[in-house]
């Protein structure tokens, strides 16, 4: 794990060990979630997030395996989540505008990973679009319209976060999820965000701290402004690149674990 990691989440050693013998091979396990955005409370259970590998008999046969796996457990006191796809239908994600398993693939908080991992996120650049503004772009208008509904801060940073990720992508085709770094790196970030993020440390459901709702909302439609310009300005390409070579790597992969 990275030292960014460490800093972060606690020793994840022994509950990625729990997986490791147990069901289809672990490509890689990632930290996501609220860790991964810079803003996990003292409550936050830990979303690990990855890829499993299937296989061919599995794949072909009549007894077809899992293309999507969830678990949820405790470790040492600590809620665990973890949620792994398939290499296939992870690659197929990966060339859908998904800018979720983009973040879970380049997240810096890595529990366990393989050179399948690592040909993953070298191809990982050749699925960046335009296109993934429309994900964060819905992303954020989910989240906003949730933090009408029940007034709390986690959905109001995640709406943050969402646009601010999107921006940060269109201009530098860079995924970034960690919201301190964004607020440091986007200069449209309202400057209040991280006064934000210290009061989410306190309580995974804590209400919103006192800011005047036109206020949070004039914010919320400038950066859906700057999403749009950016994504219109943007150099990156309208269709991913790398289906060719996730297809060879898909099919290698599956083919030497026979």
């Amino acid at each position: 794990m990275s030292a960014l990691a460490a800093a972060q989440v606690p020793d994840l050693a022994p509950a990625v060990a729990d997986l490791l013998g147990a069901g289809p091979e672990l490509l890689f396990a990632t930290v996501s979630g609220a860790h991964l955005y810079g803003f996990p409370s003292r409550d936050s259970d830990v979303d690990l997030r990855g890829v499993h590998l299937l296989r061919l008999r599995e794949v072909i046969g009549l007894r077809e395996g899992e293309p999507t796996r969830t678990r949820m457990w405790q470790r040492d006191g600590l809620d665990l989540d973890l949620v792994t796809h398939d290499l296939l239908k992870f690659a197929r994600l990966m060339l859908r505008r998904n800018g979720y398993v983009l973040e879970q693939l380049l997240s810096p908080l890595v529990v366990h990973t393989t050179a399948v991992h690592a040909e993953l996120t070298a191809l990982a650049p050749g699925a960046v679009t335009a296109g993934h503004a429309h994900h964060y772009r819905g992303f954020a208008t989910t989240q906003w319209r949730l933090h009408e509904k029940n007034g709390e801060l986690k959905p109001l940073l995640y709406t943050f976060r969402g646009l601010l990720t999107g921006i940060h992508l269109m201009r530098t085709g860079r995924v970034l999820a960690h919201l301190p770094t964004l607020v440091e790196e986007v200069p449209e970030a309202p400057a209040y965000l991280p006064d934000l993020v210290a009061a989410k440390a306190e309580a995974e459901h804590g209400p919103t701290p006192e800011l005047p709702s036109v206020r949070l909302a004039g914010d919320v439609a400038a950066l859906h402004g700057a999403l749009t310009a950016a994504q219109g300005a943007s150099r990156l390409p309208e269709h991913p690149s790398a289906q060719d070579a996730l297809h060879d790597l898909v099919v290698r992969t599956r083919e030497a674990a026979v």
